[in-house]
């Protein structure tokens, strides 16, 4: 079962609250997305750490309803 890119988008906002998220299904089945998550709330973590958040934020899916996550994150720019 393929998870839409509106529930991604809310799964990580309600994961981390601040962030700010932008999703492209690439290969237009709901299945294989590249996300991009910027959140103060990644100040002074690893890029690890940064994508463990969101993971964490997904509550589990992966592998599941969601099949490949193409992930970038960072800390948004003063």
């Amino acid at each position: 079962m393929a998870i839409q890119a509106h529930e991604i988008e809310k799964l990580i906002k309600e994961g981390i609250s601040d962030a700010t998220v932008q999703i492209h299904d690439m290969a237009g089945d709901g299945e294989h997305y590249a996300v991009y998550v910027t959140s103060p709330a990644f100040e002074g973590k690893s890029r690890v750490q940064q994508h463990q958040m969101v993971y964490q934020a997904l509550q589990g899916r992966m592998g599941e309803e969601l099949h490949a996550l193409a992930l970038q994150t960072a800390v948004p720019k003063s």
